[in-house]
């Protein structure tokens, strides 16, 4: 499969997948955290969508390895100067970095996205490296955010990465050996109980597994009853 399918231009069939700045499930999955924690949370997906539009508005993989590359230094920069005039740095500078996660260590998120971008193919071992350096990353630069460790932090962002992969892909083959390892690295985070600490990254892992249930030919119903009261169960008992 040509790299290019992956978050494409063009290339996510309509109707398919959510911009992630308008899912209502990942806002509410993010309120669950507390006030002080709730725009670094916003913020640091909001990196997330960024390195996504990248993807889906470069044509020359050239051209998007210049621009993770400015993403890359911009966020070294927030380690020792003030931000420059853009939304999403001043954001992190504002309530991402002051709270413990370092402009170096945000940087590094551009890791997994680079993997998509690089490969030949996004085969087995591309998605293994996105899922690692997006979303394993990108969780467990949240919880540290949120005050809290765990052991099953990274195999949730794995699996939320691979399940928002899988339907950004093409080829229906590539999509679905993206949804099996999402699944497998969902079950193993959604075992028992979550601490109420970390229940928006519990909650963000429980919507993942929700939309691998969804046929990959329909939208996503975000925003259903069922699956709002699902995640108000989370909430209060963290399963």
């Amino acid at each position: 499969m040509d790299r290019a399918d992956a978050y494409g231009p063009g290339r996510i069939p309509p109707g398919r997948a959510l911009q992630m700045q308008d899912d209502p499930e990942r806002a509410l999955a993010l309120n669950y955290a507390p006030t002080g924690a709730r725009d670094g949370l916003h913020a640091l997906f909001a990196l997330d969508d960024t390195f996504a539009h990248v993807l889906r508005t470069t044509t020359e993989p050239i051209i998007g390895q210049m621009r993770l590359a400015w993403w890359h230094d911009a966020l070294q920069r927030l380690d020792a100067a003030a931000p420059p005039a853009q939304p999403v740095l001043q954001a992190l500078a504002d309530a991402v970095v002051p709270r413990g996660v370092a402009g170096h260590t945000l940087a590094e998120l551009v890791i997994g996205w680079e993997a998509l971008i690089e490969a030949d193919a996004v085969d087995a071992a591309a998605m293994s490296a996105h899922a690692e350096g997006r979303g394993a990353a990108l969780f467990t630069a949240a919880a540290l955010l949120l005050g809290r460790s765990d052991a099953r932090v990274e195999a949730a962002g794995r699996g939320w990465a691979l399940a928002d992969l899988s339907r950004h892909l093409r080829s229906r083959e590539a999509a679905t050996q993206a949804r099996t390892l999402a699944a497998a690295a969902l079950d193993e985070a959604l075992v028992g109980a979550w601490p109420a600490a970390l229940r928006p990254l519990g909650a963000l892992t429980l919507i993942a597994r929700m939309n691998l249930a969804v046929p990959e030919s329909m939208p996503i119903p975000a925003g259903a009853p069922r699956r709002v009261a699902r995640l108000m169960l989370h909430r209060l008992t963290g399963r």
